[in-house]
């Protein structure tokens, strides 16, 4: 009896995760560039039900499973809408690849493409930190900025550097750090990028509202419903406990 309490408050914990992970997809589905999370559960180790009292033999008659655990947060890294913005700024990666920025904390990577140009002439994310290019952080003195799909940066007609674009093979070892930024992990060597990019448009997120709602409403019916089981567990207990132990 116990046990079928643990096991419900297991699925309860899992659910409220999973939840959490919902929620914050739906408050980036405006963020450009953004990839959402999906919660990843497995189940603890099942064990097997036998009849006793049979004599010699003692036939199984299942299994039963003992509670359930989040066992990751992935990340989805397929693409989102490109919408045109007309803002020669913004810059949208068509394809696989990844934007490299420099912060204080090191080199990282995102997919947002909202860019200015900073008070020293620099090419720097909407948070400030300096966008890369292939021999150095890319400055922009001039009046008209031009990128091509190749990621050529060409300020009134001279091209001054060219964007480092970086893909992965394997985007599972990515950590995610917030503001849309990732990082690699010390032994993943990234490669130049495949994808093309997009002058004046901006990659929106790939979150789908509707089904992150869908998503949302289920695990809240999921919830409820385990959080019944550890009720009714509880009212039996108090039953054992009241009317059976007297006798």
């Amino acid at each position: 009896m116990i046990r079928g309490i643990y096991s419900a408050a297991s699925g309860m914990l899992a659910e409220a995760e999973r939840t959490d992970v919902i929620s914050n997809n739906l408050a980036n589905a405006n963020t450009a560039g953004f990839k959402k999370d999906v919660t990843v559960t497995k189940d603890f180790a099942n064990i097997l039900i036998a009849r006793v009292n049979d004599g010699n033999e003692v036939p199984i008659i299942g299994s039963m499973g003992t509670g359930v655990m989040v066992d990751e947060v992935a990340t989805n890294y397929t693409g989102g809408t490109v919408k045109t913005t007309g803002n020669d700024f913004d810059l949208a990666i068509e394809g696989q690849g990844f934007f490299t920025v420099e912060t204080p904390q090191g080199i990282r990577y995102t997919r947002n493409g909202t860019l200015a140009k900073s008070t020293q002439g620099e090419l720097v994310t909407s948070d400030g930190y300096r966008v890369l290019g292939e021999n150095g952080p890319i400055i922009i003195n001039g009046s008209k900025m031009t990128v091509s799909g190749d990621g050529r940066v060409i300020v009134d007609n001279v091209e001054v550097g060219r964007l480092r674009m970086r893909d992965f093979a394997d985007t599972k070892q990515l950590k995610k750090e917030g503001s849309s930024l990732v990082s690699a992990t010390d032994d993943q060597q990234g490669q130049p990028a495949t994808g093309s990019v997009r002058q004046g448009s901006l990659e929106m997120s790939n979150v789908n509202v509707i089904g992150e709602m869908v998503n949302l409403i289920t695990n809240y019916r999921a919830y409820e419903i385990n959080g019944k089981v550890v009720q009714s567990h509880d009212t039996l207990l108090g039953k054992a406990v009241n009317e059976v132990g007297k006798l």
